[in-house]
């Protein structure tokens, strides 16, 4: 993040690169940086004869190094975007020549998604020498919860744990679709204020208390009853709560569980960075720890597996969700 900052802070100071390519796996990154380069670089007089936008699945680099080669009309530069630019990939070594002698007067700018160029080679080292070459990396689960905080601290909001942790449950990794639902949220709530779990029930639809996240936490409490009655709401709402992600939930929980019984650092911090989970749910695995010995860890464990096979639909084919869920229950609490 604090590279794209920076990125941004070059281009509106006017310290422009010839060629800027992004690429990675995560999309959300490519996707704001080439808008901002859209967006700011030229005014809207200069956009019509001096910007254009192609597809990779649409052109060649032949094609792109043709357009990127004219010289601007009535402005000091002109701007290519390439969108899909990983479409160029098996013919993507055919931009050393212009990389090596980029045409100063126009910003060449590559959307390469879900993919990037070997460090090794050489039209990498050359795009890094004359221009910006940016990673697009994803975020592991355990980071996503500290990267919505950061991108609401910087527009005037704050997030409770258990509400960003909601978010990543029901959304993933996927920063675009996080990003979508938390601008539904500042669009309905004023500036300064914290979203909190009924914030995200009430405008986004995701139930703060009948959640993977809540079910995890009465498991670790073995508070069956709460158990119960969560498994009997995700019966009820399947498509809301696909079987195969609560068995691999709660499965990775007590996986988790079993590298903190064997932590002999269990303090807060470095229990977090080993189970790469926020500081904020350790206090669940204390919990847990506590109810559940590493014997009985490592049996539901086993058991678990066996589960998820079932949930994949192998040799329980007769089960519904509701039997398998509450199997899965009864495999943890008896």
């Amino acid at each position: 993040m604090d590279e794209v900052i920076q990125i941004t802070k070059d281009i509106k100071a006017g310290n422009f690169k010839p060629i800027y390519f992004f690429m990675g796996e995560e999309p959300y990154y490519i996707d704001k940086l080439t808008d901002f380069i859209d967006d700011n670089v030229l005014s809207e007089d200069e956009k019509g004869f001096n910007q254009m936008t192609i597809y990779g699945r649409d052109t060649t680099i032949e094609e792109v190094v043709s357009h990127a080669k004219r010289y601007p009309m009535m402005a000091d530069r002109q701007v290519v975007i390439v969108k899909e630019a990983q479409e160029l990939s098996r013919n993507i070594d055919k931009l050393e020549a212009y990389a090596e002698n980029p045409q100063p007067t126009t910003i060449l700018v590559f959307a390469y998604k879900y993919k990037t160029l070997d460090k090794r080679k050489k039209i990498t080292k050359l795009l890094d020498k004359v221009g910006v070459v940016y990673e697009s990396k994803k975020l592991y689960e355990n980071q996503v919860g500290d990267w919505i905080k950061r991108v609401l601290s910087g527009q005037g909001y704050s997030i409770e744990p258990k509400a960003a942790a909601i978010l990543v449950e029901f959304l993933g990794t996927d920063l675009s679709k996080i990003s979508n639902e938390l601008d539904k949220l500042k669009i309905i709530l004023p500036k300064g204020h914290t979203f909190t779990p009924k914030d995200i029930e009430e405008n986004i639809g995701f139930s703060k208390d009948y959640n993977n996240f809540e079910l995890r936490k009465a498991i670790g409490e073995k508070n069956q009853v709460k158990a119960y009655q969560i498994i009997d709401y995700f019966a009820q709402n399947p498509k809301d709560n696909p079987l195969v992600v609560t068995t691999g939930l709660v499965f990775g929980f007590f996986s988790q569980l079993l590298q903190y019984h064997g932590l002999k650092d269990k303090s807060q911090f470095n229990a977090a960075k080993v189970l790469k989970v926020s500081p904020y749910f350790i206090k669940d695995y204390e919990i847990a720890f506590k109810n559940y010995p590493m014997k009985k860890v490592s049996a539901i464990v086993a058991a678990l597996r066996d589960i998820d096979v079932k949930s994949k639909g192998v040799g329980a084919s007769s089960m519904s969700q509701h039997d398998l869920l509450k199997e899965l229950l009864i495999h943890i609490f008896n």
